[in-house]
């Protein structure tokens, strides 16, 4: 059971409280944010501070704090945060201070009706709805930049951040294929470990919830049973309650009963060998014993129509480095090295990064005693691939099945890949 909730700004601000219980002194909120702004890292998820024990996430700049001092399950408390942040972006459309602000009210109301005395009680979009009055105010979250090349003029790019409820919904689903790369590279280039966790999440605006038929490439592979090199291979996957899966083994076909909101229908996991889309190359000079020079070039693999975007290598330096200079050795625009000397830490940055071509720098290091090439630390890199999918998994077609209805709703489907661990050894 919970004591209290709020809602903190990334400057301390409680932007929403409320104490279920009323057995805790008021002011926990701002030992929390103390501990939080004073902890070197990320703050651990779970703390306890003075006997009272803090639950959070962190969404969008933002702190969902909860705490009791009761002794509780983290992952279930964790959850139901998890959940409360889905419901807010569900009836506001986007979770930003900006939205909680105009929308507090509405949220106050969502927060009663999904926790009583500190329990957990309606928790989905459905049950919540009969019981929610307040309309939301849309907000538009002017950090969503990408715009995706097949949203025509009759859909913004903000469409998807609509609130579920108010003036203006359109009858029209969105679905987003998300998948994280984690691979290590050995210091020659080559892949040693990889794996892929991907998702189908889907936001649903249709009126009347009608049933959907997802269909995905037919030549996907589960379980890696006589998968071709190339071809989809699902190692692990796993789908939402409302997801019927008879047809999915023969012809790959996801039956769904969409509920209102956004939901993930698929999670998927595969492992072993595919194309990962950069390649890092690494070579160390030693002028002398006090000078080096590091050169590294990483090549794009996936095709030139599409780019990577804020695109982050960084790397450390030995620590008897007294001085570090960088050298551009491609003509590629908006990139950025910085070097901070008290971690000894390089960070090159790129904003877009065209398929099919390569970029390399070179750091000329000077040294104040002479050390081993071991020193050097891994590279590591941070990216964003719109519109790519590097496990090959692609959605054949999305349908709306409404017997004795003709209806074309709107359908958007885009593929996102981001780096989750992306690393070669030195």
């Amino acid at each position: 059971m919970l004591s209290q909730f709020y809602i903190l700004s990334a400057r301390g601000d409680t932007i929403i409280s409320r104490d279920f219980r009323g057995d805790l002194v008021k002011g926990t909120n701002e030992i929390f944010f103390r501990k939080a702004k004073l902890w070197k890292g990320d703050l651990p998820p779970v703390i306890n501070l003075e006997g009272i024990n803090f639950l959070h996430l962190k969404k969008g700049g933002l702190y969902l704090v909860a705490t009791t001092i009761r002794n509780v399950s983290p992952s279930y408390v964790l959850d139901l945060l998890q959940i409360v942040a889905k419901l807010i972006k569900d009836y506001c459309g986007v979770l930003t201070e900006e939205s909680i602000r105009k929308n507090f009210t509405l949220i106050y109301e969502i927060i009663d009706e999904a926790i009583d005395y500190g329990y957990a009680q309606s928790t989905s979009t459905d049950q919540l709805r009969p019981y929610i009055v307040n309309e939301a105010i849309s907000v538009e979250n002017s950090l969503f930049t990408f715009r995706p090349s097949f949203l025509s003029s009759s859909a913004p790019h903000t469409a998807v951040q609509r609130p579920m409820a108010g003036k203006g919904v359109k009858n029209e689903i969105f679905v987003d294929v998300y998948e994280k790369i984690t691979a290590l590279f050995d210091s020659k280039g080559y892949l040693i470990n990889s794996a892929i966790d991907g998702c189908i999440q889907m936001k649903s605006y249709l009126q009347g919830n009608p049933q959907l038929k997802l269909a995905l490439n037919e030549d996907l592979v589960l379980n890696k049973s006589g998968g071709l090199y190339g071809n989809a291979a699902l190692d692990d996957f796993n789908f939402h309650e409302g997801v019927n899966t008879s047809e999915f083994n023969d012809f790959k076909i996801l039956t769904i009963n969409p509920p209102e909101g956004e939901f993930i229908a698929m999670n998927y996991r595969i492992k072993g060998e595919y194309q990962t889309p950069f390649r890092i190359f690494h070579f160390i000079d030693e002028i002398t014993p006090y000078k080096l020079d590091f050169t590294i070039r990483i090549r794009a693999l996936f095709n030139s129509k599409q780019f990577g975007s804020n695109v982050v290598v960084k790397f450390t330096m030995p620590k008897t480095t007294t001085s570090v200079s960088f050298e551009q050795l491609s003509k590629v625009s908006n990139q950025k090295t910085e070097y901070k000397d008290i971690e000894k830490l390089c960070d090159w940055s790129v904003k877009k990064f065209i398929g099919g071509s390569e970029i390399a720098l070179k750091v000329k290091t000077s040294l104040s005693s002479p050390c081993s090439q071991k020193e050097l630390g891994q590279i590591s890199m941070n990216f964003e691939i719109p519109m790519y999918s590097v496990s090959n998994l692609q959605i054949k077609y999305l349908r709306v099945v409404e017997p004795g209805k003709q209806t074309t709703p709107y359908k958007w489907v885009r593929y996102i890949t981001q780096s989750s661990s992306y690393v070669c050894r030195i």
